[in-house]
């Protein structure tokens, strides 16, 4: 058993369900938990057996204190938990990254004539909510497009059917006026509820209803009536049609997948409502760096949720989840019917899951780009390094190399370079290696590509000193990027790596001008000249999410060199292979048809048509190709 001073506290702990919290020495909650049996779940943190992952190393080498919640069933235990993460957002949760509120469309059916608003406050009051929306502008148009169909109320006067007159939106066709009697209560709230169908996705009933009443307004000859009829079910197969329809089955459920990099994990939700798919929402999720894929949508379940009135009886998952039971009685309870917590395995289901995973994808995709222009976090990023690396100043200007080789053929190497905390890839340069040859050696290669970079990094008559305060030519210049001087250099590799890199700063006489370190992949540690132990960066640090970028972006763009060079080589290995066809004609070819493939399809009047290629030559080319 781990933690001897935490001894007493574990042996006097309840056999009852409820919620512990885990306090650090400044008493700070850094997690919150939930449990059938307190005592059995707290003391497993603290065996050798749950060690294995580096999250709960750190969080029981964090634990001070603990306190704990007694509950009434697991049930309880679990909506206690969620508002516990909710409020006080511990580091070692798996927790949503920002606390928004989503807009919701609000029918006061509580109301004898009932109002429709927006709000971003979900209350048991008796109302209707229907959402969330993307965005308050989703609400307000969905709002004005179902206006036109359903006239409802929007005034604050008190209902009562005897006004003199009504306002303007009467008159506009906006409103059914049950202020001044135009139509009864009963009238009014079946209006409404028609609307709620509507908001709910379920247009075929509203649309078959408004049929009936169009054909009996004609039959009574009310002609104008059966005319705004018309108009109102046209309005309706208008907005059906431009909703995407991804389920044949008319279900309502909801699609939840989503993808994780970087310490940080995009959710993406699809609300599907008879079928048809009403909208779509992202979520970003924090404190994932370890916990596992089973984990984290749990916590997202149990967070989302907890926040969301409109329950659907199917949930489609992308895996099984922790406390699925739990979790599935808990929207069972919420919803007041059955609810569906399924992972399918193939037909249409499963596509959408794929779709869902692959919007989540790039929905995170997209957010790191934006993080690399997020000016505050570039900032935050270079003090951490400064201060962890001990460097003078902030690395303003920061070069990555890594060499790229497939059993020491086409060995290459790709230069990334980071201004400013953001990737310059104008000043991204590629090297062939030509030291090399035929065999795999990183630090030969290594040597070279560095050697090369630091011999155009000034005319040779500079001296060190002096270097990284010279102006070089002008930014329009070929070579200005050649020109700039690194403030930190990053090598992909260990300490031999950085052994090697060292040697070729010191034959420049550039150690007391650049900084070097090695970034090891396995741990992420750094390694830094003439000290024996690497530097760990802290995990979820901004310093650490930017090493790893332009470390990623240093293999990316090395790897993307190697592969065109094995392609080229390829495609000059066979056309070379034919007698007769030599660079000059190789690359006829090639201009003309575009690759080999496409040359092997074209017919021998094709191939003898490119300048430079005989027939007989061209019959020679389709035979051996």
């Amino acid at each position: 058993m781990l933690r001897p001073d935490l001894q007493d506290t574990l042996k006097s702990l309840p056999t009852k369900p409820g919620v512990y919290l885990y306090h650090d020495s400044a008493g700070k909650i850094i997690y919150v938990g939930k449990a059938v049996n307190l005592k059995n779940r707290i003391r497993s943190y603290f065996h050798d057996s749950a060690h294995h992952s580096p999250k709960n190393r750190h969080l029981v080498r964090d634990i001070a204190g603990i306190e704990f919640i007694i509950a009434a069933s697991e049930l309880e235990a679990l909506l206690l938990e969620n508002n516990l993460i909710k409020k006080h957002q511990p580091k070692y949760n798996v927790r949503l990254k920002d606390d928004k509120r989503y807009p919701y469309i609000k029918v006061h059916w509580q109301d004898p004539c009932p109002k429709v608003t927006t709000t971003r406050r979900l209350q048991n009051d008796g109302a209707r909510y229907f959402g969330p929306y993307t965005a308050a502008w989703a609400a307000y148009k969905t709002l004005d497009l179902a206006r036109k169909i359903f006239p409802y109320l929007t005034c604050t006067r008190i209902i009562t059917g005897n006004d003199e007159r009504a306002c303007l939106y009467y008159h506009l066709k906006r409103c059914a006026a049950p202020c001044i009697g135009a139509v009864n209560q009963a009238e009014y709230r079946a209006i409404i509820d028609d609307l709620c169908g509507f908001l709910a996705g379920n247009t075929r009933p509203i649309v078959k209803k408004l049929e009936q009443e169009m054909a009996a307004a004609a039959g009574a000859l009310d002609f104008e009536r059966a005319a705004a009829l018309r108009d109102q079910i046209a309005a309706i197969h208008q907005i059906a049609e431009k909703q995407k329809v991804v389920s044949p089955q008319m279900t309502d459920e909801d699609v939840v997948a989503f993808a994780r990099a970087d310490g940080d994990a995009c959710v993406q939700v699809f609300f599907i409502r008879g079928g048809k798919l009403m909208g779509r929402e992202h979520f970003l999720l924090e404190g994932v760096d370890d916990a596992h894929d089973d984990e984290i949508m749990a916590s997202f379940l149990k967070q989302f949720y907890n926040q969301v009135q409109d329950v659907p009886p199917e949930i489609l998952l992308p895996q099984e989840v922790d406390e699925r039971i739990i979790i599935r009685d808990w929207l069972k309870s919420k919803r007041g019917g059955k609810v569906t917590l399924k992972v399918p395995r193939r037909g249409n289901k499963r596509d959408l899951i794929r779709m869902a995973t692959e919007n989540a994808t790039e929905m995170l995709n997209h957010v790191k780009s934006l993080w690399e222009l997020d000016q505050n976090k570039q900032t935050e990023a270079l003090t951490q390094l400064r201060e962890q690396l001990h460097l003078p100043e902030d690395p303003l200007r920061i070069e990555c190399y890594d060499i790229s080789t497939l059993q020491g053929k086409h060995t290459v190497a790709g230069m990334a370079v980071f201004a400013k905390g953001a990737p310059r890839k104008s000043d991204y340069r590629r090297f062939k290696i030509r030291s090399v040859l035929d065999k795999p050696d990183d630090f030969a290669s290594m040597a070279e590509v560095l050697r090369r970079r630091f011999s155009r990094l000034a005319p040779a008559n500079k001296t060190a000193a002096s270097l990284h305060d010279a102006p070089g030519r002008s930014p329009g210049k070929k070579d200005a990027a050649w020109q700039m001087v690194p403030d930190l250099i990053i090598i992909d590799g260990g300490k031999g790596q950085l052994n090697v890199a060292l040697k070729a700063l010191e034959e420049f006489g550039l150690t007391d001008v650049i900084h070097l370190v090695s970034l090891a992949k396995r741990e992420e540690e750094i390694f830094v000249p003439h000290q024996s132990d690497p530097v760990i960066l802290p995990r979820r640090s901004q310093a650490l999410y930017m090493v790893q970028r332009i470390r990623d972006e240093a293999h990316r763009f090395a790897i993307t060199y190697n592969r065109t060079l094995r392609r080229k080589a390829g495609v000059a290995s066979r056309l070379d292979s034919i007698p007769g066809v030599g660079p000059k004609r190789r690359k006829a070819l090639l201009k003309a048809f575009g690759s080999v493939q496409n040359i092997r399809q074209a017919g021998v009047e094709a191939i003898a048509a490119v300048p430079g290629i005989t027939r007989p030559l061209a019959e020679t080319i389709k035979e051996l190709l």
